[in-house]
């Protein structure tokens, strides 16, 4: 689409006219995009419901937060977790686990593991990079994490790439930019 200029010249119109364009659609075309964007949402949560199922956490992919675990993981990197229930948790295991009171889960490698008789494990947590173990990172009065606790077990990482992730978190101002850059980026190549 075009738009007359001074002295006889043609410039393209606002990539910024949405509105516009939403009122040029006919009734079937707008049902049209607002189905592709629902289907585009359900499809992502789709495939993160199963990575769920298949790997039996409630959070299969997490990022690494704070430097605590370096060298073995460092700010940033994209862990892969399962949590199969069956699986025994073992001294030296990388654990990433949820403490009553803190929203966050939290990364750390297994130092103790306690098994009673009956079958009950209780076991301590410390960042490679830390000088004590985890117990001031526990709930008041707690000394040990427990199965229910564990949120998974790290498979696998990808290095750094959850740095957009903590970039975004850290500056909500360049969260803001990054999505009108996008959105105008679209505007653009849609006009072309």
């Amino acid at each position: 689409m075009v738009r007359a200029g001074p002295v006889g010249t043609h410039l393209p119109t606002s990539g910024l006219d949405i509105f516009g364009d939403l009122r040029k659609m006919n009734k079937r075309q707008l049902y049209y995009q607002v189905l592709n964007f629902a289907m585009i949402v359900s499809s992502a949560l789709m495939i993160w419901k199963g990575l769920i199922v298949l790997t039996g956490s409630e959070s299969p992919i997490v990022v690494v937060l704070s430097g605590s675990m370096e060298p073995a993981f460092h700010r940033g990197d994209l862990l892969f977790l399962t949590n199969f229930r069956e699986d025994p948790i073992r001294a030296g295991e990388i654990v990433v686990f949820k403490v009553e009171g803190r929203d966050i889960p939290i990364v750390h490698r297994v130092i103790k593991v306690h098994e009673k008789d009956n079958g009950d494990i209780k076991f301590l947590t410390k960042g490679d990079n830390n000088e004590v173990d985890d117990r001031g990172l526990y709930k008041e009065g707690q000394n040990w994490l427990e199965k229910k606790d564990v949120v998974g077990r790290a498979r696998g990482f990808l290095p750094y790439v959850g740095m957009v992730t903590i970039i975004m978190n850290d500056y909500p101002k360049f969260k803001y930019a990054l999505l009108a850059v996008m959105g105008a980026y679209v505007l653009l190549k849609r006009e072309s």
